[in-house]
């Protein structure tokens, strides 16, 4: 309800024009500052919380509940009722709300009506969470769903005493993180509307969600929810982490933590591709740990100089394939002549021997950790591990 208030009374403030907004049923929901034309349906509306019933069916036959853009209804001054301008609010289609002008004194210009269409999507968004069936205000599900991600216990048995979540089910968190997007306001509020109407589409399995600065949380109860149904629900491209399912609410913050870490692992290694499971992560699940200035010493020219980079992209697909030059020729189309050429440059290059499985090891662990702080950014990717 905060939210809906503030957006309301900085709607308002920036038109310079009061202003109410009610639910589906014309419920009064929140309304600014009344200091401009009132008339008498508008000061019983505030007074009662609602409209009467022939007051609603006027605003019904006016078109208001079928409409998807603003709409000007007439004045009726037997219901001592002045015109007005209705901006339908919905989301995802659905009808959550209108938000009403009295357009007298002066009428409502073209560019006013405008800005209150911009806002309507910022009170979509605020409407639904109020509207969801969940048990809990929605402010009081975010504090929970907040603390709960942070390890706080008394988070479960709050959302499970609210009907928010089936106490014997277990949970699985994804994490979405933005690929290529700079976190704003416009890119939290896509990914709210994207999740909160995936949420009704998962209603089977208890679905909560959170919106953070630069990446989007879902919990779900169950068998785990595909990852695809994140990827078709939000409206930028990200990456998703797969943290494991875990028996109990109260663990679903490992399984956060692992979520977090795949997703941040495939964002920076793009031939893992745009869905990682942090149980499938190989290597990258300690290799995060580390600090990236642990790099094979021979590396650190080679790195800095991207005439090598075909040199490592071959070096790495080579140990990547476990040593094997008949697999490494095959996979990256070269003659055997030629493999054999590059890997003698760069054991010549960072003063290193292939054939010492120690110097491998450390070569392969460092091709993975320049990968993971973008330091080494191949063409194309074979990375087997």
């Amino acid at each position: 309800m905060a939210d809906l208030q503030r957006t309301v009374d900085e709607l308002a403030a920036r038109l310079g024009r009061p202003l109410l907004l009610e639910d589906r049923v014309q419920r009064v929901v929140a309304y600014s500052e009344q200091n401009g034309a009132m008339d008498d349906i508008r000061r019983d509306s505030i007074l009662r919380r609602s409209t009467t019933p022939e007051v609603r069916e006027w605003f019904r036959a006016a078109g208001v509940h079928e409409a998807t853009g603003p709409v000007r209804t007439p004045g009726a001054p037997h219901f001592g009722l002045l015109p007005r301008v209705c901006v339908p609010v919905r989301h995802a289609d659905a009808l959550l709300g209108f938000l009403w002008f009295v357009d007298a004194a002066p009428a409502m210009s073209g560019a006013e009506i405008a800005e209150a269409v911009a806002a309507a999507p910022a009170l979509a968004l605020a409407l639904f969470h109020e509207s969801l069936a969940s048990g809990l205000a929605s402010h009081r599900e975010l504090e929970a769903v907040t603390g709960l991600l942070a390890g706080e216990r008394d988070a479960a048995r709050q959302l499970i005493e609210a009907g928010a979540f089936p106490q014997a089910q277990p949970v699985t968190v994804l994490v979405a993180k933005p690929r290529g997007a700079e976190p704003d306001e416009a890119l939290r509020l896509g990914l709210e509307q994207g999740l909160l109407a995936l949420r009704r589409r998962l209603n089977g399995h208890h679905p909560l969600h959170l919106v953070r600065y630069d990446h989007a949380v879902l919990l779900t109860a169950g068998p785990p929810v595909s990852p695809d149904e994140l990827h078709a629900a939000l409206p930028v491209p990200v990456v998703v982490g797969v943290g494991r399912t875990r028996p109990a609410l109260a663990e679903a913050a490992q399984s956060y933590r692992e979520a977090r870490h795949a997703a941040e692992v495939t964002s920076r290694v793009p031939g893992l591709g745009r869905t990682a499971e942090w149980a499938r992560l190989g290597v990258y699940r300690m290799l995060t740990q580390l600090p990236d200035q642990e790099l094979h010493p021979g590396l650190e020219g080679l790195l800095a100089d991207a005439q090598y980079l075909p040199l490592l992209e071959t070096l790495e697909t080579y140990l990547d394939l476990a040593g094997s030059a008949v697999a490494t020729s095959r996979a990256l189309r070269l003659h055997r002549t030629s493999l054999y050429y590059r890997l003698q440059r760069v054991e010549e290059l960072a003063r290193t021997d292939l054939k010492d499985g120690s110097e491998r090891l450390a070569l392969h662990l460092s091709l993975k950790l320049a990968r993971l702080s973008g330091r080494y950014l191949p063409r194309e990717s074979h990375n087997l591990s």
